[in-house]
This record gives structure tokens, C-alpha cells and sequence, in this order.
């Protein structure tokens, strides 16, 4: 099912229909969304949810036809990140303005499979506005996060977990999903992740194993990825995934994985507040509690992070 124009304005109406978190929010400081995305941990499974994304032939093929990821890897993630960032811990006017872009520069993606891979056939049409496609997006991005999160910091309660899942329906509206393609409980969700790493709908294609290879090597992108870090991504994964990507994760790679999750647990607790959340939130919470925008440190953090020293969209961002 296509996510029409008028599909994406009634999801829209969905968000601005939820009472307003503090500071005009869709999201507040005492969300889980705010808990869990605040943390710089949120990075661990930036490569995770990158090949989880891949996994899926449609995605694949969209960035590997419509995407500069290769000609500007460093604008991709900033891209990414700002406007995931913006619709957590924006105010709901620029939630709704990177929402209403995202779902524009969708619009222009699509094509053909080139090849039969998995259950799709050669010739058969992709779209970024699909539901389906939109839905399996969204899931990489809340999973990885608690995953991320859990990874470095004390496991959240299943009642935080249940509700960081009724928030992640919400943020789900801003990617224009219409709430009754979505699972209705945490558990439902947790099947749904369980069961799409399982099917063949994720079934690793030419295009999506180049890519992924050459980011994790640098080949392309001029951008050394650590050892360690791509060991922790490759542990992130199910086996299938890491054998179709070609990922190798030996004994030698289990051990560099887990001696580094060791000593980023060691190390992550002790870090200064600054240091320990991303930019967007340290902005998000002056907004709240002084009505300022953020401070030097704030924007020198936010443009590491998102690539521009404040939220939203680039046009309105100095």
C-alpha cells in the first residue's frame, strides 16, 4: 500500500492531535523516546540499523539508485540523524516540517528490481512511500535504539519498554505509517522484529552487500570504520545477516566485540553529561527549561551530530 499525500496529512493530523509534551513537543523529558534517543549509546547501532535497512531489497535498491550516500557518506548520517532527531526532540512545528520533507524526497524514489531477490521478482516495482517498506524502516530505528541502550546501560522495565513502543506508534505517524499497520503492544512488535529476521523478505542483494562493504571498509568513503566497532555491529546481527553481508565474526571477533562493550561500559558511565547526550537533546532541554537556544557547546555538539548548529530544517537553520 502507498503512503498517498492525503495518507501522510492524516497521520500528521494524528500527531498534532496528541497532547503537547513540554516545550511544544511531540516528545518530553519524561518520554521514553527522550531517555532512550537522548543517549550518545544511541550510536552503538547506527551500523545495525544501516544493515538492517540494506537487508530489505527495496531500501537497497533505493539508495543504490537514488542515493549520493557514497559521494557524501558524512551528509547521509547528518541528514539522518537531524531529522530523526527533530522529530523526537523538536518542537512539534519543526517535527512536522522534517516529517512533511522526508516524506517528499520519498516521493521521488522508486524503480524496478533489476533481479529476482527473495520473494520479489525481477522487474517488480519498488517505492519508498510503501507501507511495508516505511513500517520495516521505522522497526530498525526503535529496536536498535533499545537495543543500543540496553547494551551500555541498565535494561529498561517492561514497563518502560511497553511504553517506549506507545510513543514509537506516535513517531511512527511522522513517517506518515498509519497506526493500524502498526502492532498494537510491545510483544506484537517484538514478533514482528523476530519474524521479519527470520523471512525472506530480508534477503541480502548484490546491491545492498556492496554497499554495505564498501562503507564497513572505507573503500568508498574515505571513512576508516573501527575494527571494533564493525566486531559489535556484526554481533548485532543473526548469523544469516552477517554471512549474507559478509561480515566475519570468528572467536577473535566475538572477543574484540565483547572487550570492547566492556570497556565502554566501564568508560560510558563516568562521562560528562555534555559528552554522554546527543546535541538535539541538550538543546531540547534549554528550550524547556529556559526558553534559550542552544549555547556554543550545544551547537559546536549538534553540528557533530546532525551537521548544522540547531534542529529542523536547513533552510531555517543558522
Amino acid at each position: 500500500m502507498i503512503v498517498t499525500e492525503a495518507d501522510f496529512e492524516r497521520c500528521l493530523d494524528r500527531v498534532r492531535m496528541a497532547p503537547a509534551a513540554p516545550g511544544d513537543g511531540v516528545f518530553g523529558p519524561d518520554s521514553v523516546m527522550w531517555q532512550v534517543h537522548g543517549e550518545a549509546a544511541v550510536f552503538l547501532g547506527a551500523g545495525r540499523a544501516l544493515l538492517l535497512q540494506l537487508a530489505h531489497p527495496w531500501v537497497a535498491a533505493s539508495i543504490a539508485d537514488q542515493s549520493k550516500v557514497f559521494a557524501d557518506p558524512i551528509g547521509r548520517f547528518h541528514r539522518t540523524f537531524n531529522i530523526v532527531f527533530t522529530m523526537v526532540f523538536g518542537t512539534r512545528e519543526q517535527a512536522i516540517a522534517v516529517a512533511r520533507r522526508l516524506y517528499r524526497r520519498h516521493q521521488a524514489v522508486e524503480g524496478v528490481l533489476p533481479d529476482a531477490i527473495g520473494p520479489f521478482a525481477a522487474g517488480s516495482r519498488y517505492l519508498a512511500n510503501e507501507v511495508e517498506a516505511l513500517r520495516w524502516v521505522h522497526a530498525t530505528l526503535v529496536d536498535t535504539a533499545m537495543r543500543s541502550h540496553d547494551m551500555l546501560l541498565p535494561a529498561l522495565s517492561e514497563a518502560q519498554r511497553e511504553r517506549h513502543w506507545s510513543e514509537a506508534r506516535l513517531f511512527a505517524g511522522l513517517f506518515g505509517i498509519p497506526s493500524e499497520a502498526l502492532p498494537p503492544d510491545r510483544a506484537s512488535f517484538d514478533a514482528y522484529v523476530t519474524g521479519m529476521l527470520a523471512s525472506d523478505v530480508l534477503t541480502v542483494s548484490p546491491a545492498g552487500r556492496d554497499i554495505a562493504q564498501q562503507i564497513f571498509s572505507g573503500a568508498a568513503t574515505r571513512i576508516v570504520v573501527p575494527k571494533w566497532y564493525r566486531a559489535v555491529t556484526a554481533q548485532m546481527l543473526t548469523e544469516r545477516l552477517r554471512i549474507a553481508f559478509g561480515l566475519p565474526f570468528d572467536a577473535a571477533e566475538r572477543r574484540r566485540a565483547e572487550r570492547a562493550l566492556a570497556w565502554l561500559r566501564r568508560s560510558y558511565s563516568v562521562l560528562p553529561h555534555r559528552l554522554r547526550t546527543v546535541g538535539p537533546y541538550q538543546e531540547a532541554c534549554a528550550r524547556i527549561q529556559s526558553g534559550q537556544g542552544p549555547d556554543i557547546v550545544t551547537r559546536l555538539l549538534n553540528r557533530a551530530w546532525i551537521g548544522q548548529p540547531q534542529m529542523g530544517d536547513r533552510k531555517r537553520s543558522g
